[in-house]
């Protein structure tokens, strides 16, 4: 059993035929989105398949230019369990874009809050001590930690607050991913491509080549396959076993 928690389906290169592979090899995956409006194509390019499920997302980079968009996000929550791509992004933004970053994704966490089912992929480079600050350790719902590059000492907090890290292939080629990869436990580990902004062999990722991400963890981890098998699907089914619905993937 295989998931990948962050691709975003709406912008490869051939959407429709994308999806269809990835029904074909039962690859479960969250497609996340970058803005409120661009759910509703996705949450079309999903419906009838049984392994991908459509994410609202508001991405940091873009909240300060589309800030009129919450409302959307509020109208719309209700339509998936799975929150993505939201969070904050403080590499080289100016005060005023990052002051509006933080004034929506507070209420992105508060109305995701409320829901208290909600499954988020969280974006937070250059800016993970507010992003776990904002999100607390109370969040009645779970949280991912997508393509983390922050320090250890966040990621401790991170950890602490029951937050779970995805790992992509970029990850564990660099330096400092080794590290992180290293240091995470076992059972806070899931998969992401995040493709198609990552590559393989000059391919853009996809969720069908999350094996090529399985062998570099187990090399990192010094695990065999059968190992890193077993605990990602525990961590899998740990993610979804809450307030099951029928936007849930069913492993049935």
């Amino acid at each position: 059993m295989l998931l990948d928690t962050h691709f975003h389906l709406d912008l490869a290169k051939n959407p429709e035929q994308t999806a269809e592979a990835i029904e074909k090899e039962k690859i479960f995956t969250i497609a996340v989105t970058n803005l409120p409006q661009l759910f509703l194509n996705t949450e079309k390019l999903c419906a009838g398949y049984k392994y991908i499920r459509p994410a609202l997302g508001y991405h940091p980079e873009l909240a300060s230019q589309y800030n009129d968009q919450f409302s959307l996000f509020v109208d719309l929550i209700d339509r998936t369990r799975y929150i993505g791509e939201i969070g904050l992004d403080n590499q080289k933004k100016s005060y005023d874009n990052f002051k509006h970053q933080i004034k929506i994704f507070e209420k992105v966490i508060n109305v995701c809050a409320d829901r208290k089912d909600k499954i988020l992929t969280i974006h937070s480079r250059k800016a993970e001590e507010q992003v776990i600050s904002t999100i607390g350790d109370n969040y009645p719902g779970k949280v991912i930690m997508h393509w983390y590059s922050g320090s250890f000492k966040e990621l401790e907090k991170a950890l602490s607050y029951g937050f779970y890290f995805s790992v992509n292939y970029n990850m564990a080629r660099s330096v400092n991913g080794k590290k992180i990869i290293q240091a995470l436990p076992q059972d806070r580990i899931l998969l992401e491509t995040d493709g198609p902004f990552t590559t393989f062999n000059s391919e853009p990722f996809s969720p069908i080549m999350l094996p090529s991400i399985i062998d570099a963890i187990c090399k990192i981890k010094n695990l065999s396959p059968s190992e890193d098998a077993d605990f990602l699907n525990a961590n899998i089914k740990s993610l979804l076993s809450k307030y099951r619905n029928k936007s849930t993937f069913d492993f049935t």
